[in-house]
């Protein structure tokens, strides 16, 4: 199995549930508060290694009480933290995130300390690599150091394009893998559009094509004139915070593995319609065994 490097965000996550949510001005009381670890680097490398991947990852933290736990989630979890920067004066990054009856989420994020994640070339762990993911929650300059040290070494890149923005040229033409939702994916073309039509009108421009994922359509990967579509399994959704990260996560440790492209999508799939099923975003990260259970149960395509 090949090693993977995640570069990207820490951030302590505060989840307030709500009946819905506020209207603008508007002051709505919380049925419930909960605190726990998230960022999208963070969880990524979390549910990679939760799938069985050899992960490290490229972070910044502060000093103070958030980054301590940090660490101490990397450690438990085998995620190797050798590459995390950290930088005195400045706090972790925190997200403050509300979820309603529906389930679903919005979030608002402090950076912090992943705001000033250093642009270095010279990281050990990256050079020996054979992915390297990254998110747009750290400067793009760190992401561009990195893809270029994978590129020069041989390593396959994957971006996944949020939160949604912009991207430089550079950014596109060092990726290998672009991973997008809807949303996303409506903004770097410009447009609005079907899943599927907007992941083949994406992937022209990276050599292993875009995948996309669509909720409870499952996810859609565009190489060249092939488009696969695995669909989700029937979820009641509880919370669907962790399930982008799941998905990434899994299929990022898939790919890692060796496994065709159908089968990377499928357990990514899969690890985001489990991750639905519970609150919170690294609680609800699965593992590998509860991904082949439901693999192995009988969950089919379509």
């Amino acid at each position: 199995m090949g090693r993977l490097v995640v570069v990207g965000s820490y951030n302590r996550d505060t989840v307030l549930r709500v009946p819905r949510f506020p209207r603008p001005g508007e002051t709505l009381a919380a049925i419930g508060l909960a605190r726990f670890h998230g960022g999208k680097g963070s969880n990524q490398a979390v549910a990679a290694a939760r799938s069985g991947a050899q992960v490290a990852i490229r972070a910044a933290i502060g000093t103070d009480d958030a980054g301590a736990e940090a660490l101490a989630l990397w450690r438990a979890e085998g995620v190797d933290a050798a590459a995390v920067e950290r930088i005195a004066g400045v706090p972790t990054g925190e997200a403050v995130i509300l979820v309603d009856d529906a389930g679903e989420n919005q979030i608002v994020i402090l950076g912090g300390a992943n705001d000033a994640l250093p642009a270095q070339a010279d990281i050990p762990a990256i050079a020996a690599a054979a992915l390297v993911l990254a998110q747009l929650e750290t400067p793009i300059e760190a992401t561009l150091a990195a893809f270029r040290t994978a590129r020069r070494s041989g390593a396959a890149t994957l971006l996944n394009a949020a939160p949604a923005r912009p991207l430089p040229e550079e950014a596109l033409a060092l990726t290998d893998i672009l991973i997008v939702n809807e949303t996303e994916a409506a903004l770097l073309l410009g447009r609005a559009g079907e899943a599927e039509v907007l992941a083949r009108a994406l992937s022209p421009r990276h050599a292993r094509g875009v995948v996309l994922t669509a909720g409870a359509a499952g996810a859609f990967w565009a190489r060249g004139d092939e488009v696969l579509h695995v669909p989700a399994p029937p979820t009641e959704v509880v919370d669907s915070t962790g399930a982008g990260d799941a998905f990434i996560g899994a299929f990022a440790a898939a790919l890692a593995e060796g496994l065709a492209g159908r089968e990377a999508l499928r357990r990514g799939v899969v690890a985001g319609s489990l991750a639905c099923r519970r609150a919170g975003a690294v609680p609800s990260l699965p593992r590998r065994e509860a991904i082949e259970a439901l693999l192995a149960a009988g969950y089919q395509e379509g």
